[in-house]
């Protein structure tokens, strides 16, 4: 089969205006030998020359969980895990074979979302992210210059910045801190301001993507970090652009809870 005539079937999924193409890897390793997923995912994910995403989650059988995924960002780096994606993956799971507790390999663990609503094309999920590891203060130089933000790993690294107000320049801060070499492999930047024991509102900066409107394991950073340096407490409500997740602890595990959405089916003609 010549190359232009490849056609890879996706989902396009969004959870809190985070959005994913959802793509069963067989459609396309079967006619593709060997494949570069991360040139197809930049493609794929172009808002203009392509269908549009944050990243694509690239589906696979496995022996023991209902799926496993693979997450590659818009600019075809690899991610540990993405809470909305897996929550993405988990409604067309359950649209697909009616599954309302769902099993998913992440590149950071199995995940069970159960779930726990549904409207339509809608579904909501309570997912078991694990255990969060939240250090103490780090100081990050940026030129003359220096932030101090709380790091959490949920598989994947995170930096929590606290603010009283979302400066007009907060993604170029949050840039300039993803680029510090402080990180060696990266980091995804929050910017947090609390407004209450239960509330806080956040900016996400992720890796492999920049700016987007949520994000599943910052919602979960974001909040434990509050939770660590007891500006909130359990259960916290983490408002973003796309919309508002929430995010409990119990017994040192972190659960998250929101919607996502399937959004359309289609098909990337690969020229």
């Amino acid at each position: 089969m010549s190359v232009s005539h490849v056609v890879i079937p996706f989902v396009k999924a969004s959870a809190c205006g985070n959005d994913f193409l959802l793509v069963a890897s067989l459609n396309i390793e079967n006619a593709l030998a060997p494949v570069d997923l991360a040139a197809v995912t930049q493609r794929m994910c172009d808002r203009h020359e392509g269908v549009g995403a944050d990243g694509v989650e690239w589906m696979y059988p496995h022996a023991s969980a209902d799926v496993e995924i693979r997450l590659i960002n818009a600019d075809g780096s690899e991610a540990e895990i993405s809470g909305n994606g897996t929550r993405c993956v988990a409604a067309y799971i359950c649209a697909e074979r009616g599954n309302e507790k769902i099993t998913i390999q992440t590149g950071a663990g199995l995940k069970t979302c159960v779930l726990t609503g549904r409207t339509e094309s809608e579904y909501e999920f309570d997912i078991e992210m694990g255990e969060a590891a939240v250090g103490a203060e780090l100081a990050v130089k940026l030129g003359a210059n220096e932030v101090r933000g709380i790091p959490v790993s949920m598989g994947n690294p995170h930096y929590v910045v606290f603010v009283p107000e979302f400066a007009e320049d907060w993604r170029t801060r949050a840039a300039e801190i993803q680029r510090s070499p402080q990180f060696k492999q990266g980091v995804n930047v929050e910017m947090v301001v609390v407004d209450g024991k239960h509330d806080v509102r956040t900016r996400f900066f992720e890796r492999g993507v920049g700016e987007t409107q949520s994000s599943g394991t910052g919602s979960c950073a974001s909040a434990m970090a509050a939770m660590a340096t007891g500006k909130a407490e359990s259960p916290v409500h983490v408002h973003a652009p796309g919309g508002t997740q929430t995010v409990r602890q119990e017994n040192n595990l972190v659960f998250l809870r929101g919607v996502a959405r399937l959004v359309c089916r289609g098909e990337f003609f690969l020229s």
